[in-house]
């Protein structure tokens, strides 16, 4: 997320209650998780095994639990809890706004367009040109919509990422950290019935142009789907995966996070992702792997009856 204006970094530390340590003229641009920062921008840190990766990521401001040397030209702001600071500054750079109406007097909608009623469209949201947004979707505020996109009935755009912090000294243990990401959807996409997007964490979730989804797909926050991918229904994909140009997944194929699946590759339907696939050849399984090693490993299972026999009867 982008601030609407630039705001020092000593204005960020005392609003936070942090000691801050290197740079003291810097100017933040905005928060972004570990992953996805630019030069500018604020995040976090408050594990130890991630310190090195955060101080020399592109982040400009790194809030953390420990006083440790400050990279050149950055600035660290110390303190206890930086998971709950963070989660300060959302919601105070990007607050909650309730709805007063079913469109958003801030929604801007391309001409061509239709909404059909029961539709709700929060605020700040963009729509292109000639879409057709069927019966009770709703579309989470800051969502950005290209034209000629077509979403069917029931489907949430922009809902909060599924993303806690355990607690294991409190009777409530998890703690949420809220969303300041969008979900972005470019031209000719069509997105089918009951289907639910989380908008990022921090950035976007992005789904390329061409892109055709079927009902009852999930995709979590911070997913980036690529142009002209096919997927099929009943299929999740979980945070920060990357799916490539040109992927085709099958019915109820289940994908983990933070994981790659390269372009033009296609994944059989229920199988399971669990790390990143090469493009341009067919999996199948769980874990999925190349299509014709587990065919050949399922016809040598099917024999394992007649195979113990033989070695049976040699006894």
């Amino acid at each position: 997320m982008k601030f609407e204006a630039p705001v020092a970094v000593t204005e960020i530390a005392a609003y936070i209650g942090a000691e801050l340590v290197g740079n003291n003229q810097l100017m933040a641009a905005g928060l972004n998780e570990i992953h996805k920062v630019t030069p500018g921008d604020i995040s976090f840190v408050d594990f130890e095994k991630y310190y090195n990766a955060s101080l020399q990521s592109a982040a400009t401001i790194i809030i953390i639990n420990k006083k440790v040397e400050c990279p050149e030209g950055k600035a660290l702001l110390v303190l206890d809890d930086p998971f709950s600071a963070y989660v300060k500054l959302v919601k105070r750079f990007r607050p909650f706004e309730p709805a007063t109406k079913a469109i958003s007097d801030t929604a801007v909608i391309g001409e061509g367009t239709v909404v059909q009623p029961n539709v709700f469209i929060g605020n700040h949201v963009r729509i292109g040109r000639n879409c057709l947004i069927h019966p009770n979707v709703t579309i989470y505020d800051h969502t950005v919509i290209g034209d000629n996109v077509i979403i069917h009935a029931g489907t949430v755009l922009g809902a909060d990422a599924f993303y806690f912090k355990k607690r294991a000294d409190r009777e409530v243990i998890y703690d949420k950290l809220e969303s300041c990401g969008r979900v972005i959807i470019e031209d000719d996409v069509e997105i089918g019935a009951g289907c639910t997007i989380d908008k990022g964490v921090s950035g976007d979730t992005i789904i390329g142009r061409g892109t055709k989804l079927d009902n009852m797909i999930h995709i979590g926050h911070g997913t980036v789907v690529g142009r002209n991918v096919l997927v099929a229904a009943q299929v999740g994909i979980a945070g920060k995966a990357k799916i490539e140009d040109d992927v085709i997944l099958w019915g109820q194929v289940g994908v983990n996070k933070d994981l790659t699946i390269g372009k033009g590759a296609v994944v059989m339907a229920q199988s399971g992702v669990p790390s990143s696939l090469e493009g341009g050849k067919v999996y199948f399984g769980s874990p999925a792997i190349d299509a014709r090693e587990k065919r050949k490993e399922i016809s040598w299972i099917k024999r394992i009856p007649e195979i113990w026999g033989k070695v049976k009867d040699l006894q």
